[in-house]
């Protein structure tokens, strides 16, 4: 594995502090104003969100920094853990998620979902020497690791598979490197960054990609039903003004397929 994602592995689980929205410097806490969208992610999840040189990069970044500049208001980032954002929106220690979140039915019950501004699917990752897992099909009663409230622990268990939930992404690949799983469930779009930036030295993707049918969506909470209507606002005139387009080919190599 190259040294350059190893290094972002480790900085990346280390990454439990606040970002402000200039891409400044981190720290420990900020006061909350009027005047300041505070963004809530998980960011170990490239090229989604990510950390790099100590400071928070992706597309759920810049895409929700442009969101907060149509708003008119200033953006900070604040890391949490995945299964920790709905709870911190609902409590209001956040005004938005923008972390890969598959907008599911379940967590609609909770939260607000925008309109959805990307589709993925869902892969099985494992070593390049695994001959015996072809899919999602070979999973049952195999180890398996995925991210803690995502739709790859439903779709694990739906296999048979016994899951271990971790709390952040590059745990998984550590577990699939260092064979204490078998095999590893994750958005397809993260997959293939992983590989591309050195992770195909050692792992491979294993049969055809399941599609998430819901779409990734930001959220606010049920009681901001204004937020909510200029929220889809933003991401509508990001997309008519092209800027969408821009950071899609940016981050993720090619043009937006919606």
């Amino acid at each position: 594995m190259k040294k350059k994602w190893a290094t972002l592995t480790a900085v990346s689980l280390a990454a439990m502090t606040v970002l402000t929205g200039c891409g400044g410097s981190q720290s420990e806490s900020s006061k909350k104003s009027s005047d300041t969208l505070v963004i809530g992610m998980e960011p170990t999840f490239p090229p989604f969100e990510f950390t790099e040189n100590d400071q928070y990069v992706g597309f759920d970044i810049d895409f929700a920094k442009a969101v907060a500049d149509k708003l008119g208001m200033k953006a900070e980032v604040k890391s949490l853990g995945f299964d920790a954002l709905i709870p911190a929106l609902k409590s209001g220690q956040i005004d938005l998620i923008a972390s890969g979140m598959d907008a599911t039915p379940e967590r609609a019950k909770q939260v607000s979902f925008t309109k959805p501004y990307f589709h993925d699917g869902y892969s099985v990752v494992v070593r390049k020497d695994n001959t015996t897992i072809n899919g999602f099909q070979d999973l049952s009663g195999k180890n398996v690791c995925t991210q803690v409230g995502t739709k790859g622990v439903e779709l694990g268990q739906q296999a048979g598979a016994v899951i271990k939930q971790v709390d952040a992404n590059n745990q998984c690949w550590m577990e699939l490197n260092s064979n204490n799983s078998d095999a590893v469930i994750i958005n397809t779009s993260v997959a293939m960054y992983y590989l591309s930036h050195g992770g195909e030295n050692d792992l491979k993707l294993a049969g055809e990609p399941q599609m998430a049918p819901d779409g990734i969506a930001m959220a606010v909470s049920k009681d901001k039903p204004e937020m909510l209507e200029k929220v889809n606002k933003a991401i509508d005139e990001l997309k008519a003004d092209g800027t969408y387009a821009q950071l899609y080919k940016k981050w993720f190599g090619t043009e937006p397929k919606e």
